[in-house]
């Protein structure tokens, strides 16, 4: 995928301040409780996800965290298809008050490409 520059300005000023984690901590965070979402698009996440994974877009993750997770000190790994959305949104979780929201670098992408489980 070609990004715009714009795109890469907000992106990386989004992973300056969130967390990260790459797959294998993502594994062992959502092994030990943490909810693993997914915050592509409807059609990128029916093609396939990572197992286990809650879906809820950028279009609505906003709308609907706090109904789906009220604790907001529950952890929570966001995945996108390479890193970039799941930093956007993991920015707005925070502004929300979401204390303990992870972007998993390299997204889907890297998910796939660790043989980790998928459905």
């Amino acid at each position: 995928m070609i990004h715009s520059e714009e795109f890469l300005a907000l992106a990386h000023d989004a992973k300056s301040q969130v967390k990260e984690c790459d797959v294998a901590e993502a594994r062992e965070r959502v092994a030990g409780g943490a909810a693993l979402i997914d915050v592509r698009e409807d059609n990128e996440f029916e093609a396939g996800h990572a197992a286990g994974a809650k879906h809820m877009s950028r279009g609505i993750i906003e709308r609907d965290i706090v109904q789906t997770f009220p604790d907001k000190d529950t952890e929570l790994v966001l995945y996108c298809g390479g890193g970039y959305r799941s930093a956007l949104s993991a920015v707005n979780l925070q502004k929300m008050g979401y204390t303990n929201v992870i972007s998993m670098d390299g997204g889907w992408a890297a998910w796939q490409e660790s043989g980790a489980p998928v459905e």
